[in-house]
C-alpha cells in the first residue's frame, strides 16, 4: 500500500460520510419529460471564491460554524431591506439599481466574524455546507481577504452568534456608509432570512381550470431537431412543475424567445409538438448567451478586482447570464457595460438603500 498524507486520509474520510448523508436521488420518470439536448446549455465557471474556499478548506484555512435559520423578521426602523431574488416575475433591480458608490447607504445581510482587537467583517463566502476537517486542526475562523470590513458592528448582538477560538461569529443585517470595502455601520438587526424562490414559476398564466397531466412529445426528434436550429431566436427551454413533482402531475414546457414574433413562434412550434407549453418573451438567446459568457470567462480570469465570486450560464428564465459580486460599483459596471449591462442578472452582497 502506497503511504498516504494525513490531510487526505481526513478529506477523504469526511467526504465519505458526508455523501453518507446526502439523499438519493429520485428515479427518472423516462414516460414523461426529463431532459433535452436542447435545454439550455450550462457553462457555470469556477467561482473565483469558491475555488479559494475550497483549497482553504483542503489546509483548514477557512472555516465558519453552522448557523441557525431564524424567521424573516424585518428591521423594527429603518430603510426596508432590498432581499428579493430572482425570478420569473418581472421588477428585477437593474445594474442601475445596485450600482453603489463610496458615501453611499447600503446593505449586507449574512456571516460575520469578529476577532478580537479587529474590526467585524462581513463574509460572502461560507463554506459550512462542505465536508470539515477534524475541529481540532481547524485554525480560528477568517474571511481569508474576501470580506467587508463593519466599522461599528457589536459581536454580541449576532444572530446565532458563537465563539470559536477566541473569534466571535454569527450573522446580521447591516445598514451603513460604504467607502472603499469598509461599512460604518448605523443599524444592526437580527439576519433576514431571504424569501424562497420558486423554480416552477411559469410567465405564462394557466389555463381556464389549470394545467392537465397530459403526455408530451418533447423529446422526440422533429421537435428537438426544431429547437436545436434556433438557438439564436431562443433562451432554451424550461422543465415547469406548477403542480409539483409527482408522477401524475402535470408538466410544462417554457420557451423563451429573445428574438421573433412570440406568435409566430408558437403557432410554428403547435405543428409539431403535443403537451403543455409556455411562450415567453426573454431577453437574450443561447447564441447571445455564449458569446456573453465567454467574454465573462476572460474577466473572471484576469480582473481579480471586480469582486466576482462566480458567473455564466443562465438565468433562470430570461437568458440573462447571472454574475454574483461582492459590490457593483463603477469599476465593475464599466467592465460589464461593453457587454449590454441588461444581459446579465447581477446578485450582489453590498445592495444601497434608496
Amino acid at each position: 500500500m502506497n503511504p498516504t498524507d494525513k490531510v487526505d486520509d481526513l478529506l477523504a474520510e469526511a467526504g465519505a460520510q458526508w455523501r453518507a448523508t446526502q439523499p438519493s436521488p429520485p428515479e427518472p420518470d423516462l414516460d414523461r419529460i426529463m431532459s433535452s439536448k436542447s435545454s439550455p446549455k450550462r457553462r457555470w465557471l469556477i467561482p473565483t471564491l469558491a475555488a479559494a474556499s475550497v483549497a482553504a478548506i483542503a489546509t483548514a484555512a477557512l472555516i465558519i460554524p453552522d448557523h441557525d435559520e431564524p424567521a424573516v423578521a424585518p428591521p423594527a426602523t429603518g430603510p426596508t431591506p432590498m432581499l428579493a431574488q430572482g425570478s420569473a416575475a418581472a421588477g428585477k433591480p437593474t445594474a442601475d439599481d445596485l450600482l453603489v458608490r463610496n458615501g453611499d447607504k447600503v446593505e449586507v445581510n449574512g456571516d460575520i466574524i469578529a476577532a478580537p482587537g479587529k474590526d467585524a467583517m462581513y463574509c460572502p463566502v461560507e463554506a459550512t455546507n462542505l465536508p470539515l476537517i477534524d475541529p481540532a486542526t481547524q485554525p480560528a475562523p477568517s474571511c481569508d481577504g474576501s470580506g467587508v470590513k463593519l466599522i461599528g458592528l457589536d459581536p454580541a448582538r449576532l444572530t446565532g452568534a458563537k465563539l470559536v477560538k477566541g473569534v466571535s461569529v454569527g450573522q446580521a443585517h447591516v445598514v451603513g456608509v460604504w467607502k472603499d470595502k469598509t461599512i460604518t455601520v448605523e443599524q444592526q438587526t437580527a439576519y433576514l432570512k431571504p424569501p424562497p424562490w420558486n423554480p416552477d414559476a411559469i410567465a405564462c398564466p394557466a389555463p381556464a381550470g389549470g394545467w392537465p397531466s397530459k403526455p408530451s412529445n418533447f423529446t422526440s426528434t422533429p421537435v428537438q431537431n426544431f429547437l436545436d436550429a434556433r438557438k439564436d431566436e431562443i433562451s432554451g427551454t424550461r422543465l415547469k412543475y406548477p403542480a409539483g413533482r409527482s408522477r401524475k402531475a402535470p408538466v410544462v414546457i417554457a420557451i423563451g424567445v429573445a428574438h421573433g414574433d412570440l406568435a409566430a413562434f408558437r403557432k410554428t412550434f403547435e405543428t409539431i409538438y403535443q403537451g403543455n407549453l409556455c411562450v415567453y418573451r426573454a431577453k437574450v438567446s443561447l447564441t447571445d448567451n455564449y458569446r456573453i459568457t465567454d467574454a465573462v470567462t476572460d474577466l473572471m480570469v484576469g480582473r481579480n478586482d471586480l469582486g466576482i465570486t462566480s458567473g455564466g450560464g443562465q438565468g433562470p428564465d430570461d437568458g440573462t447570464v447571472p454574475m454574483d459580486l461582492l459590490v457593483l460599483d463603477e469599476k465593475a459596471r464599466d467592465a460589464f457595460a461593453p457587454l449590454g449591462l441588461a444581459n446579465f442578472e447581477f446578485t450582489v452582497d453590498v445592495r444601497p438603500v434608496r
